[in-house]
Formats: C-alpha cells, structure tokens, sequence
C-alpha cells in the first residue's frame, strides 16, 4: 500500500510517501512544498494546492493522510491553517484518493509509542523506521510520521475511537507511574 502524509503549512506543507508490506515499510519521496508568504491567501492556497496535487498525480497513492487541525495560541494561525488542510482534503478526495485524518496525539503514540514526544523524537523514529540517512527537514519527518500512522492503523484496523481510547488509558497509567 502506497500513502501519501500531509503536514500542512500556509508557507510549508511536507508531504510523505511511503510503500509498506506487513512490517516493512520504504520512503518513496518526502520533502515540502513552499510558497511565497508575499501572496494573499487564496493565491497560497492555490499553490499549495497545483504542487500537493503534482505529487499526488505522480505517485498515485492508495490513501492520503493528513494531520489533524490542533488549537494554537493565535487564533488567526488555527483558521488559515483550517484552510490550507481543507484545501488538502479537497485536492485528495477530487482524485478519488482516501482520505484519513489523524491527531498529532494519535501519530505520535503510533510512531514513538509516546502521545506527548517531541518533533525530535518523532524525526528519530521515522529516520530508524524508514531506514534513512541525513537529516530530515521538519516538515517531511512530520508528514512522513503521518503516513507510518496509517500505515499501521490500517494494518490492524483498529477503529479510530479504539485506539485513542486505549491511548489515553496508556498515558494515564503512564503519568501515575511517574507521579509515585
């Protein structure tokens, strides 16, 4: 199965793809999409939009997924990042490409085990999972995080609901052992 992990970003959006079979997975592609901060925003989003789907016309992927909205303290930087992930969603999805979406919560316990691990952390095991060498830029490491995500959520079909469930049953059992 071949999917393709967003990260999306007004000026970068990463993107990620990875092949996997059973317990092997192989990074085809990662790397960011750019885009000028000078433009207005509809102008970005279209941008975004012409190169994300460029990508997604090349390697053709099984499924897409894209990374969750989360609150950040300005509220004008949750909206344009509100925007820039539906424009995502609509570029996928007009391809007839499946979508999912995931929590930087729920990529995170998927790749590092740990729902509250750093982006360092996460770049770590994505380079040990995926076997690569030299450095990642942030935004591919992160987009590349979403797709080992899926990845393994639809190996183990798992509902959505299950594992932040038992996520969150983890954590807390997690943070009591620290506390005594």
């Amino acid at each position: 199965m071949r999917v393709i992990g967003l990260d999306p970003g007004s000026r970068r959006t990463g993107f990620g793809v990875v092949e996997g079979e059973g317990n092997r997975f192989h990074c085809v592609k990662s790397g960011h999409v750019s885009v000028s901060a000078k433009l207005d925003l509809p102008h970005r989003l279209h941008t975004i939009v012409e190169k994300i789907g460029a990508i997604l016309d090349e390697f053709a992927p099984d499924a897409v997924a894209v990374e969750e909205a989360f609150y950040h303290e300005s509220v004008r930087s949750t909206l344009v990042l509100g925007h820039v992930r539906g424009a995502l969603l609509v570029a996928a999805v007009s391809r007839g490409i499946a979508v999912a979406e995931y929590t930087p919560r729920e990529i995170k316990m998927s790749v590092t085990g740990h729902g509250g691990a750093t982006k360092d952390q996460v770049a770590f095991m994505v380079q040990r999972v995926l076997a690569l060498r030299g450095p990642l830029s942030p935004d591919a490491a992160d987009a590349l995080a979403t797709a080992l995500c899926h990845h393994h959520r639809s190996r183990l079909k798992v509902p959505k609901r299950a594992v932040t469930a038992a996520a969150r049953t983890l954590e807390a059992l997690l943070a009591r052992r620290v506390a005594r």
